[in-house]
């Protein structure tokens, strides 16, 4: 944490005299006074925003999270669901999210429910992919160990290999918390009437760049906060491994 601050206020001084030195129009390329002076002014606004963009985030890390972990499940409880299923959670991931935002808005409308639907979409994959891959490298002892004692598939791998794949897991969780804000940021700029996104493409469309940088700096503080409480939360769920830095 103290790296962390000591890193911000270092860049936030590079910035400042950046800005001093070549003096750029506000338009490009704003002051960090400036910024924080339009933080403070629009403060009330941009909180309601922000809170939409959060609830938006968690409920799609949530919703992820939950069909992730079933979709890795059910791959590894048979052989043939790999053939049939592992095809279609590689194509959920061929689609740009640009591409398929618009079809989300129009299926779900211009409400909560398609923002979580492209934050699901985003943060089911890298949750799915270390839970299988986690599944699949479980230790050949355990597997073993399930056998003598005469374990039906169900059980094997419900009490042996899924417990073994809880630290591929808690990494897929991290990395997706980084990413979670994607989804619903996207799904903000192709339509929506409310939260960081949409304040985003506002102010950039007038060029108020110190209310985008305001916004872009209230969701960077909602991603370390989401990452520090996973972050938290893992270690004493999985106290048991140690932490893998995935540096996202």
């Amino acid at each position: 944490m103290i790296r962390a601050v000591v890193t911000s206020i270092v860049l936030l001084g590079l910035w400042w005299v950046g800005v001093s030195i070549f003096a750029p129009p506000a338009f490009i390329l704003p002051s960090p006074v400036s910024v924080f002076e339009t933080l403070s002014a629009q403060w009330v606004s941009l909180l309601y925003h922000a809170g939409i963009t959060f609830s938006e985030i968690v409920l799609g890390l949530i919703c992820g999270t939950i069909l992730g972990v079933g979709t890795a499940i059910l791959l590894n409880s048979a052989r043939w669901t790999t053939r049939y299923i592992l095809p279609v959670v590689m194509a959920s991931q061929a689609l740009p999210v640009f591409a398929i935002a618009p079809l989300l808005v129009l299926w779900f409308g211009l409400g909560l429910g398609s923002k979580i639907a492209m934050a699901t979409l985003i943060i089911y994959f890298p949750i799915a992919s270390a839970l299988n891959d986690g599944l699949r490298r479980a230790d050949g002892q355990l597997i073993d160990l399930a056998r003598l004692y005469r374990a039906t598939p169900f059980e094997t791998l419900l009490y042996f290999r899924l417990p073994a794949a809880m630290p591929s897991l808690a990494s897929g969780l991290r990395v997706a918390a980084t990413i979670a804000p994607i989804g619903a940021v996207v799904g903000e700029w192709v339509g929506a009437a409310a939260g960081l996104g949409y304040v985003i493409n506002q102010a950039n469309a007038r060029m108020q760049t110190d209310t985008v940088f305001a916004a872009l700096l209230l969701l960077i503080i909602m991603v370390v906060l989401l990452r520090a409480t996973v972050d938290t939360l893992l270690d004493r769920l999985v106290h048991w491994a140690p932490r893998t830095e995935t540096y996202l």
